[in-house]
C-alpha cells in the first residue's frame, strides 16, 4: 500500500473529515493555522467571540479543536469583509451559533409545530444578521457616493484648468 492509498478516503465517502480533525491543538498552532497571534486568540476568548480553551485542566495548556480553528477563520473573514466592530461581530456570530443549534434541533424533531417555532427563531436571527450587513452596506454605499462626488469635483476643476 502506498502513502497516498493510506490517507485516501474510503470509496463513497463524502466530505469526510481528516483523520485528526478531533485532535486537541495548542494556542500557538491555532494562531499559525489562522494567521493570527496567540494574543488575538486570547482576546477573542476574553470578549466572548471564541469559547476555545475550555477543555483545559488545571495547570495545563489550553486545548482547541478544529471547530475553534474554523470559528477564528470566520471571525477574521467577517471582520475583514464587513469591517464590523467587535461588538457587531459578536452579535453576528452569536446569531450564527444560535442558528446552528436551531438547525441541529430542527433535524432532530419530527413535530411540525416545533419545526415551525424553530424556523421562526432562525428567521429572526437571520433578520438580525441582515440588519447588521445592510447597515454596513449602507455605510459603504454612502462612502462610495461621497468619493464619487469628490472625484467628479476634481475632474471638473481639472477641466476648468485645461490641459
Amino acid at each position: 500500500m502506498t502513502a497516498t492509498e493510506a490517507v485516501a478516503p474510503p470509496a463513497g465517502a463524502v466530505d469526510a473529515p481528516p483523520p485528526d480533525a478531533d485532535r486537541a491543538m495548542r494556542i500557538g498552532e491555532v494562531a499559525a493555522l489562522t494567521g493570527t497571534t496567540t494574543r488575538t486568540i486570547r482576546y477573542y476568548e476574553e470578549i466572548g467571540l471564541l469559547s476555545g480553551g475550555d477543555t483545559r485542566a488545571l495547570g495545563k495548556h489550553r486545548c482547541y479543536s478544529q471547530a475553534d480553528v474554523d470559528r477564528v477563520h470566520e471571525i477574521v473573514r467577517l471582520k475583514e469583509l464587513l469591517g464590523l466592530s467587535l461588538e457587531q461581530l459578536s452579535q453576528l456570530l452569536e446569531a450564527e451559533t444560535a442558528r446552528a443549534e436551531i438547525r441541529r434541533e430542527l433535524h432532530a424533531t419530527a413535530d411540525p409545530r416545533r419545526q415551525h417555532e424553530l424556523l421562526l427563531q432562525s428567521e429572526g436571527h437571520i433578520a438580525n444578521q441582515l440588519a447588521l450587513v445592510r447597515g454596513r452596506l449602507a455605510e459603504l454605499t454612502k462612502l462610495e457616493a461621497d468619493l464619487s462626488e469628490r472625484a467628479a469635483r476634481v475632474r471638473a476643476r481639472l477641466a476648468e484648468l485645461g490641459p
